[in-house]
Order: C-alpha cells, then structure tokens, then sequence
C-alpha cells in the first residue's frame, strides 16, 4: 500500500470556509470514490505538538492508494483534472510525498 501525503496552505487569496467547503462536497467524495483509492481524508493543522507554535503547514491529505498504476490512469479522467484544477487554485505550493508503510 502506498500513502500520498499532501501538504500545503492555502493562497493568500483563498477563503478558508470555501476550501473546506469545497473539499467537504468535491474533493473528499470524488477522490474517494477512485477504484485505486482505500481512504482519503483532509486534516487542517492545530498547531506543533507540545509549543504552541503553529505548524508549516495549514492542511495534510492523506490518501491511502491500493493500486498506484490504476491511480496514475484516474488521474488522468477529466473529472479528475478538473478537480486538481480547482485545488490549484486554493493551494499555495502544496507538497506530494510518496511513501510506503514500514510495519
């Protein structure tokens, strides 16, 4: 299994109650309805641990892939880029990490 973190604030012009409106009712149920996805979910940050400091990072999505050749192809439907169009524009210089689960 493969594990897509995400991390990103949102533009300086971007509202907040929007994105996450728009996340609520566009990004989290189309993406989890992806044959090649097992779950998806959008965290917004509370701050680091223990200081009271914010975090760098405003927002983390994490999406569990199943399949991440079947992934790279749903990417490409239309639906799919029109979504990663819209979150283009309330993401400022988001950050895909790639990773794999050790235990």
């Amino acid at each position: 299994m493969n594990t897509l973190i995400v991390l990103f604030n949102l533009r300086p012009e971007a509202d907040v109650a929007a994105y996450e409106q728009w996340a609520k009712s566009t990004d989290l149920p189309i993406v989890r309805s992806l044959g090649s996805v097992s779950s998806f979910n959008v965290y917004r940050s509370a701050g680091l641990f223990g200081s009271g400091s914010p975090a760098p990072y405003s927002y983390i999505e994490v999406i569990d892939v199943s399949d991440l050749e079947q992934f790279g192809g749903e990417l490409g439907s239309d639906t799919m880029r029109r979504v990663a169009g819209e979150f283009q524009k309330f993401a400022d210089n988001p950050v895909f990490i790639l990773s794999n689960n050790i235990s």
